[in-house]
């Protein structure tokens, strides 16, 4: 495991999972939101050549949302892939937590970005997304992972991605290959 893509909808946890796994593994940890989030939400004119640039490279964790623009030379790069499969009642309610606790607060998102309350209405939201793509997004990733040539590990509760993070976390460095988790799709 040198170079690992966390998959799932939003609200998934795929930044807590990556960022987690990141650290138990001395990887990088890149969140793809970061690179891609300019001001006004836009997408940063550099966010291909950045996305480039760590694919080149060896050792990191990405967490990834459904950005066509740069997936195919992620999934092209990375030697495993992790699945977030949770349903969407579970998904819905982080985002929807998620979310309150960002208005309630102001929080400041990537590149000075802030969620709004105009902007929990609008199409892109995560909620929305989560609402509305859920069924589409889950045969998406399905496709995308049964031509992956690497390692797949599907977690697909939050307790079993809990236990797969335990399972890394004990496993000393050399061995960690063989951290399979809770169900592989296409390998064991």
């Amino acid at each position: 495991m040198r170079n690992v893509l966390v998959v799932g909808i939003c609200g998934a946890g795929k930044s807590t999972l990556a960022r987690a796994l990141a650290h138990h593994l001395g990887l990088r940890h890149v969140e793809l939101d970061a690179l891609r989030h300019g001001p006004r939400w836009g997408v940063r004119p550099s966010f291909a050549d950045d996305v480039a640039a760590l694919t080149a490279t060896d050792g990191w964790v990405a967490d990834s949302t459904a950005y066509p623009d740069v997936l195919p030379r992620l999934w092209t790069a990375a030697d495993t892939a992790i699945w977030l499969e949770l349903p969407r009642r579970v998904v819905l309610g982080r985002v929807l937590r998620r979310t309150a606790h960002r208005l309630l607060t102001g929080e400041i998102l990537w590149a000075g970005n802030r969620e709004t309350w105009r902007g929990l209405l609008s199409r892109r939201h995560p909620a929305m997304k989560v609402l509305l793509d859920f069924r589409t997004r889950r045969e998406q990733e399905r496709r995308m992972l049964a031509g992956f040539d690497g390692t797949v590990v599907r977690l697909r509760t939050p307790a079993e991605a809990e236990a797969y993070l335990a399972a890394v976390r004990k496993t000393p460095p050399a061995h960690r290959d063989d951290v399979r988790g809770i169900d592989v799709l296409g390998g064991q």
